[in-house]
Order: structure tokens, then sequence, then C-alpha cells
């Protein structure tokens, strides 16, 4: 496996054991729909948040939330509108991305929520 893509598993994991901490239940990881997969599906109280993880060993070149564009979010709405009426939920949903930069130096994992609001 390519390093970028350990890094990125990496993230994930972190990201999850970040947003369980946080009083977050993971519901779904890994969804996908047609073109688009979302990272992590959690839901606390009755909102359902879409999180998008983004991990970088540096923010040399933007920081991590910046490689989140327009084309992956409107993939990401589809997905999510799928994902509630298929399962016939009736919640808010948020869509949250959590940027991670980890490297020798250590880990920083930011929490964005309603983060594509910012786009």
């Amino acid at each position: 496996m390519a390093v970028h893509n350990e890094l990125g598993k990496e993230g994930e994991e972190l990201a999850v054991a970040f947003l369980v901490e946080q009083g977050y239940k993971i519901v779904v990881r890994n969804f996908r729909y047609q073109k688009a997969e979302v990272d992590i599906i959690a839901r606390k109280q009755n909102v359902l948040a879409v999180i998008e993880v983004k991990t970088r060993s540096t923010p040399d070149f933007g920081d991590p939330q910046d490689f989140v564009k327009k084309k992956q979010i409107n993939q990401l709405v589809k997905a999510i509108d799928f994902f509630v009426n298929d399962h016939e939920l009736d919640v808010n949903v948020r869509f949250d991305i959590v940027a991670i930069i980890k490297n020798k130096a250590g880990t920083r994992i930011e929490h964005l929520e309603d983060a594509f609001l910012h786009f």
C-alpha cells in the first residue's frame, strides 16, 4: 500500500477515536454511493454528521480541509440524500471535516462542524 494510503487509513482511525471520545456514535464507515465515498457517518443526538477526513503529513501546501473540492462536496450531498431516504431517517444532517496533520512533530486534529458552509 502506498504511504499516502496508509496515512489516510491512519487518519480515519484517529478521526473515529476522536469522534467517539467527543460523544459521537459511528453509524457507518466508508459508505459508497455511485462515485462518492463518505468516510464516516456518525450520530450525536438528532444530528447525522457526515464527516470527510483529510490527513496530511505537512501543512506546507495548504491545510487538509483545503483539499475538499466542490465536485466532491456535490457527490457527498447526493450520497447522504440517498442514505437518509433509504434508511427513512428523520434527522438533521451536518457536513463536517476532520482535518489531521500527522508527522514526527506530533498529531493535530481539528473538527470543523458545518464545514461546507465555509466554501
